[in-house]
């Protein structure tokens, strides 16, 4: 499902080359957000505008970055 959302991530220029490279970590991490957020299928995905976009990718970076360093999660 997410591979929608990656693809109009990357349409839209809203992530980075080490992102695209790390594809399969962020449609993970992209699904998780939007069965958060009770978004469970492509066609709501698709209507989703470009500011929603930004607010769930926002959310993956967050998640991505306490995975990458548990120790923040102390501090944050």
């Amino acid at each position: 499902m997410s591979d929608l959302a990656f693809f109009r991530f990357t349409s839209l220029n809203m992530l980075t080359e080490e992102e695209i490279t790390h594809k399969n970590e962020i449609v993970e991490i992209t699904e998780q957000v939007l069965d958060a957020e009770g978004i469970e299928c492509d066609s709501r995905i698709s209507k989703i505008s470009e500011d929603q976009l930004a607010q769930i990718i926002e959310k993956v970076r967050r998640i991505r970055k306490k995975k990458e360093n548990p120790e923040n999660e102390i501090t944050n």
